[in-house]
């Protein structure tokens, strides 16, 4: 996993809204990156619902803001059509990103071991480096700690 103060990992993705989104061609503005488990479950649909209704404020503190999973675009598209959401959600499909972002573990429900995204958010500078990391994410209050960061850059 990338360390605060380090160099962001770069990376171009599939978006909805059928572009392509490449890291390093946003440098100049903080980028917050939420990555969650899967698109349409609990957590991670209060979790977008959340970052989505927050998006002008953190376009006016001046943060673009995108979630990752390892979901198809299809699924993203039908997940943000369905949930009305505003942000752009970003496909990982063969999980270099998430390697790359450390977010992709071990994880245990109910005595099962399973591989899966472990729920993070990275703040980025302007400058391309890490500001903050929030690990194992609660999603109460966080999209909301979140903007606080950004607004303190």
């Amino acid at each position: 996993m990338p360390e605060i103060s380090e160099k962001a990992p770069d990376f171009t993705l599939p978006s909805t809204g059928g572009t392509d989104v490449t890291l390093s061609a946003l440098a100049g503005a903080p980028v917050v990156l939420f990555f969650y488990p899967r698109d349409d479950t609990p957590g991670c649909t209060k979790e977008s619902i959340g970052f989505s209704e927050n998006r002008e404020a953190f376009a006016a503190a001046g943060a673009r803001v995108f979630g990752i999973s390892k979901d198809s675009i299809a699924s993203h598209e039908k997940f943000a059509k369905k949930r009305e959401l505003d942000i752009p959600l970003l496909s990982d499909e063969h999980g270099t990103t998430c390697e790359d972002y450390g977010v992709w573990k071990e994880k245990n429900m109910y005595g099962k071991k399973y591989m899966g995204i472990e729920r993070t958010t990275f703040l980025i500078a302007a400058d391309g480096t890490i500001a903050k990391i929030w690990n194992k994410v609660k999603v109460p209050g966080h999209v909301e700690a979140v903007l606080e960061e950004v607004r303190a850059l």
